[in-house]
């Protein structure tokens, strides 16, 4: 019998977006296209949809609004977002609201689309078959475990704020460089990064981008008081950054981030396949010493005989 394919739902509140996307993708896929947000929710609760692309502006929600309802209803569903411009608050709910698989802007690279779709289609696929095949994890066992936070800051009260937030038995450590926050990721496993973007020196941005390729079942917390939307696309896209915050930094917003951070990682240990959800596009430009490229080095090395 020949295999179902992937279902893959498209919305926009314009309809001719909508039949370029559906031209580009009908074939290897189950398309299902709307203008409707509610029909969206409708097909989500009713049978498996592998990849939802959503508009961000549309007339009665945002795409992001969208995306978080989709994720509550459907969490195996990959979820991306497209618009045409790089709108900071968007692009911020996405990685904290949304947590979106990709970011893709108009005009789109057909072939790019494309491939970026297949790899969220399998990812998918993979999962839905896996749900189908076994129990999950309990929430329980899967969050036993608490691994320490390191906080990469030159600013040494973001890792005091950082300890008075967390329990006692989950262990703070610091790095004012990105050297040494390599070293320190050399020797042991951090569940959490908290980064300052802004740095004096050194690039911390292309140090995510390559820590998560290295050690994908780290969880970046980024924050910062740097808002740029372009920016934050590149790391939602090539670094899959699990929270932002911008800085002064919130008590309350920290602490959610952290203890969802710290969760998460628990659950990546527990269903190791659910890494593969967290693949990056390749950075286009780095610029990093010789040092912290032989640490990320070894960190891949090190996280690969722990998977």
């Amino acid at each position: 019998m020949t295999p179902a394919k992937p279902c893959v739902v498209l919305i926009d509140d314009e309809e001719r977006i909508l039949r370029s996307l559906s031209m580009l993708l009908r074939g290897r896929y189950d398309v299902l296209a709307t203008t409707n947000p509610v029909q969206v929710l409708d097909w989500v609760r009713q049978r498996p949809v592998h990849v939802v692309v959503s508009d961000q502006r549309m007339p009665t929600i945002s795409g992001v609004d969208l995306l978080r309802q989709i994720r509550e209803h459907s969490p195996r569903s990959m979820r991306l977002l497209l618009t045409g411009y790089a709108d900071l608050a968007a692009v911020e709910a996405a990685v904290n609201d949304g947590e979106i698989f990709r970011f893709l802007e108009k005009p789109w690279d057909a072939a790019k689309l494309q491939e970026i779709v297949a790899l969220a289609a399998q990812i998918a696929q993979a999962d839905f078959e896996r749900a189908d095949a076994a129990p999950a994890v309990p929430i329980a066992a899967a969050t036993t475990h608490f691994g320490g936070v390191l906080v990469l800051d030159e600013d040494p009260g973001s890792a005091a704020l950082v300890r008075s937030l967390l329990p006692a038995s989950c262990p703070v450590a610091t790095a004012t460089t990105v050297e040494a926050a390599m070293a320190l990721l050399e020797a042991q496993e951090y569940a959490v990064l908290v980064a300052e973007l802004r740095h004096s020196s050194d690039d911390v941005i292309a140090a995510l981008k390559l820590l998560k390729q290295a050690s994908p079942r780290t969880l970046a917390v980024a924050c910062s008081s740097l808002r740029d939307g372009r920016l934050l696309i590149d790391l939602i896209n090539q670094g899959q950054v699990f929270r932002f915050l911008p800085k002064p930094l919130g008590k309350e917003l920290l602490r959610r981030a952290l203890l969802a951070a710290l969760e998460r990682h628990g659950e990546l240990r527990h269903e190791p396949h659910r890494l593969r959800r967290h693949v990056v596009e390749a950075p286009r430009q780095v610029s990093l010493s010789g040092r912290v490229m032989d640490y990320l080095r070894r960190i891949r090395d090190q996280a690969k005989l722990r998977a």
